[in-house]
């Protein structure tokens, strides 16, 4: 006897619209209509910070997160710069997520403004995906008047490009059987995984849009990209992502931490054990399996202050040379020259694997992406003396006269 068709997900992406920049704006009625910027004091263009995230006023100005804070200031000089107010931000955030689970307990937290939702249980409750969404969006703007962009999809990939898709304030839904259509116009930089380097190798091979990717035989992107990448690849552009949404908390952050015997003055000696931590920290994200996109620094002074500084990567992280840079410049913005450091310390949270374009590096024809190949082919021999003779055992130069044992 046939066994019955399971009938297909629904799938919400939640993505509020430039969270931290939209409360600002909800708690200072001026500032709407006014190109505003959260991140670090931008001094007239001498900052050494970054955007966190930017309005859509401000994005008019080719303003986006990341940028340093230096470089927005000089396209948007009388833009309105604020400080992040992170704990703020965590405690709205935590209301908008109640919402969500009054609908499905199958909350998957990808960021403090993001989720994956699961309502395929909940449609006999509150009606299909499209209703569901609109009354998460309805409750949200009566609720913390602020706006919400949601994707509605039968998978995780496809919800999360519908979501993006007509930003801000927009409900972008995709029947299911209609994915491939709905992805074949589609740039390739809306392909999970496909970064610059990858839609680089896709343009030689003369795919524009993801339409011309899922229209060519899986066995010729293996040999093209790589099997894992090029599998991965023709799966997405064919709309296909087995992905379950996973609500599991799990661990939320993974670092590591040093308190100096002795209050520390000089700042070489505090960065050398700074990249020891974050060496040490990229070597139990591999272990693990798993990468992290926010960078966490910790810093504690002589008279017991401490001070946290974050930063979110647009790219899940599990290698120091992608740690290490953003926690130097952290430490570097939270530093004041006058005090003493007692404490030190980086952690990553916001986990996911790690980037499919890093199953695509072993291209011997691209000379960065066998760099990139050469470091992590590196960082597993590393690690593997790590594990058989103890983390001292290989350190880098800069760390021989470092303190902090390895992991």
């Amino acid at each position: 006897m046939p066994q019955p068709e399971t009938p297909p997900r629904t799938i919400l992406h939640v993505d509020m619209d430039a969270f931290y920049a939209a409360v600002e704006v909800r708690e200072d009625p001026s500032l709407r209509g006014k190109p505003v910027i959260i991140g670090s004091a931008p001094r007239k263009g001498r900052g050494r910070g970054v955007v966190s995230t930017a309005n859509y006023e401000a994005r008019r100005y080719g303003i986006h997160s990341a940028m340093p804070i230096s470089q927005a200031w000089r396209r948007c000089p009388d833009g309105v710069y604020v400080r992040p107010r992170i704990a703020f931000y965590a405690e709205i955030s935590g209301r908008i997520f109640d919402i969500f689970r009054s609908f499905t307990d199958q909350v998957e937290t990808l960021s403090l403004d993001e989720a994956f939702l699961d309502v395929t249980a909940s449609r006999r409750l509150f009606g299909t995906g499209p209703e569901i969404a609109t009354r998460i969006r309805e409750r949200i703007a009566e609720e913390e008047r602020l706006t919400a962009s949601v994707g509605v999809a039968s998978n995780k990939y496809v919800a999360k490009v519908a979501s993006d898709l007509r930003k801000p304030d927009a409900l972008v839904v995709v029947p299911p059987g209609t994915e491939r259509e709905f992805l074949a116009p589609l740039s390739v930089s809306r392909l999970w995984g496909a970064g610059p380097k990858v839609q680089a190798r896709l343009a030689r091979l003369g795919f524009r849009t993801i339409g011309d990717v899922a229209r060519n035989k899986p066995e010729f992107l293996e040999a093209s990209l790589g099997r894992k990448l090029g599998r991965r690849l023709h799966e997405l552009a064919n709309g296909l992502d087995v992905r379950r949404v996973d609500p599991r908390p799990g661990r939320k952050s993974l670092g590591k931490e040093v308190t100096f015997p002795r209050d520390v003055e000089d700042r070489a000696r505090v960065e050398r054990t700074l990249l020891a931590l974050c060496e040490g920290v990229g070597r139990s994200l591999r272990r693990k399996g798993i990468a992290g996109r926010t960078v966490q620094l910790k810093l504690r002074w002589d008279g017991f202050e401490t001070h946290t500084r974050q930063r979110t990567l647009e790219r899940p992280a599990d290698m120091t040379e992608t740690i290490w840079p953003v926690a130097r410049e952290l430490f570097r913005e939270a530093d004041d020259p006058r005090r003493l450091v007692r404490l030190i310390g980086v952690s990553l949270s916001g986990f996911d694997h790690p980037e499919v374009e890093q199953l695509g590096l072993l291209d011997d024809a691209d000379p960065a992406a066998s760099d990139g190949a050469a470091r992590r082919e590196l960082a597993k021999t590393m690690d593997a003396v790590a594990d058989r003779f103890g983390g001292d055992a290989l350190k880098r130069a800069a760390l021989l006269d470092s303190n902090v044992r390895g992991t």
